[in-house]
């Protein structure tokens, strides 16, 4: 069995554990629920560890733990195909952290338990299967099987406005899922020689395009293709104008579904606007990349000026996701080794950072009740390992050199301003001013809510973080430091696979 299988195998088996659990036994679930999630960690640390090796042994072929294609639709040529690069393993890490993190998270969970696991789990199937695939179509049926439950998910287990935020949630998603579909039709119908057979595989797919741009054929197509994937997978990565619905999904999500789905699930989309549009259509990218550069700009210095506007602690740190998503993006369409690589760094490092954010906001509004910033002040008094943890992740948002925002951030600026023009360096600096404006609104929040006096005199008896709460944040601010100070063999693998992408830019 090829190990990149076990991704979607291992949720796959925990569904059917779960599913066969008689009523509501909460105490056996949460244990499937660990030992599962710890199992697709040690996978996914596996995974990483041999990935290094082999590339240490010399093997310098694209794609690594390729398994031989399964066909299972004939007609289109539509194959089970996985294969991971440098750049696939870091995500897969990423994602087994978070479902881990967010499983202990979800111990405070109590009403419908089982079902609500259950979803968690589809989640997680559609998040490692996206990851994984070489092939475009079985690539989109994951895409699609990670956005479906985040409906159920909102409007159910979640709070506040949720039946209308999972509602904007999902149309939004879905609409973006259609230009999708399209490019990726686009690409499948245009992508292939005369006489050869048409492919969904991502590799063939890439060198059919590079035949072809050789042999002078007309390449106008990725010119109507190419905005439609980008804009695609650019809704989940809330691309301005297309972000609004991701504050709204934020807020009123259960908190391990705010980690899972700004930590992993908004990765989706900076991740298939590098891997498929920009990989599959790279003149378009180069010849329209200004376009998009120009809206990334826009989300990364308007979200988070929106931050600092904000009362409301999920949705402070939701309009941050879209300045530092935006951020990604941004990097990506820079089309250097050096950005592109601190792109995916700050892929990692921001899924780890909004995790804990989103983590630490939870226990808190499951203590105070409250996430009006107005309401709550002298925290540290009364909790003090929460609010020590929230310190730290504030610090690695703003960019403090030690943890993994800093180590991100600086590889995209030093690569972005590596372009000689005056528009490319015009939108670094104003990308570079968003350093400044994170820092007052995250400075703001932790003045306010930690510091100074109590607001609330209920709050003096309120309990500091339980067992399973420390795990989690814990277990996420060691990964940040860690990225923080031993940053190279991270940024070594990815820049492995952005090494064979930049040349064809």
């Amino acid at each position: 069995m090829n190990i990149l299988s076990l991704f979607v195998i291992i949720p796959l088996i925990m569904m059917a554990i779960i599913f066969c659990i008689k009523g509501e036994n909460k105490s056996l679930i949460r244990v499937v629920m660990s030992v599962g999630g710890l199992a697709l960690l040690a996978v996914s640390a596996y995974l990483t560890i041999n990935y290094l090796k082999m590339r240490s042994g010399g093997d310098d072929s694209e794609f690594l733990f390729t398994n031989t294609p399964l066909l299972w639709f004939e007609s289109l040529n539509i194959h089970y195909a996985v294969g991971v690069d440098g750049i696939s393993v870091a995500m897969l890490l990423l994602s087994s952290i978070i479902v881990i993190t967010g499983v202990f998270v979800s111990y405070a969970i109590e009403d419908k338990v089982k079902e609500y696991f259950l979803w968690f789990l589809m989640l997680s199937i559609g998040v490692f299967g996206f990851f994984i695939s070489l092939d475009l179509f079985t690539m989109f049926l994951f895409y699609e099987v990670a956005l479906i439950p985040m409906y159920l998910l909102i409007g159910l287990w979640g709070s506040g406005k949720k039946e209308y935020s999972a509602m904007k949630l999902t149309l939004m998603l879905m609409g973006g899922s259609a230009f999708l579909m399209v490019g990726i039709l686009g690409i499948y119908y245009n992508s292939t020689p005369d006489g050869a057979l048409r492919t969904f595989n991502i590799q063939e797919i890439s060198q059919n395009v590079a035949a072809l741009a050789n042999s002078g054929a007309d390449m106008s197509w990725q010119n109507i293709f190419f905005p439609l994937t980008f804009i695609g997978f650019g809704v989940l990565g809330a691309m301005f104008p297309f972000h609004t619905w991701s504050p709204d999904g934020h807020a009123s999500a259960p908190t391990a579904v705010s980690m899972l789905h700004a930590g992993v699930l908004m990765k989706l989309g900076g991740y298939g606007c590098f891997r498929v549009a920009m990989y599959l259509m790279p003149q378009a990218a180069s010849e329209l990349s200004w376009i998009f550069i120009i809206l990334t700009g826009i989300s990364v210095v308007y979200g988070a000026f929106s931050a600092c506007v904000q009362t409301d602690l999920k949705y402070i740190n939701a309009y941050s996701s879209v300045s530092h998503c935006g951020l990604v993006l941004f990097a990506l369409l820079m089309m250097n080794k050096a950005a592109m690589t601190g792109a995916i760094l700050q892929m990692v490092s921001h899924g780890l950072m909004t995790a804990l954010f989103f983590a630490l906001i939870g226990m808190i509004y499951g203590r105070t009740h409250t996430r009006d910033i107005r309401e709550m002040g002298g925290l540290m008094k009364v909790m003090p390992v929460l609010c020590v943890c929230y310190v730290i992740a504030g610090l690695a948002s703003l960019g403090l050199p030690g943890l993994s925002g800093f180590v991100a951030e600086m590889t995209i600026f030093v690569g972005a301003f590596q372009h000689p023009d005056l528009f490319h360096r015009i939108f670094v600096i104003l990308g570079c001013s968003s350093i400044v404006i994170t820092a007052v609104y995250i400075l703001r929040v932790v003045g306010k809510i930690l510091f100074g006096p109590m607001q609330d005199p209920h709050h003096e008896t309120l309990t500091d973080a339980v067992w399973y709460e420390k795990v989690a944040v814990f277990s996420l601010i060691f990964a940040i430091a860690a990225i923080g100070l031993c940053p190279l063999w991270l940024s070594d693998m990815i820049s492995e696979g952005i090494e064979n992408i930049v040349k064809i830019f």
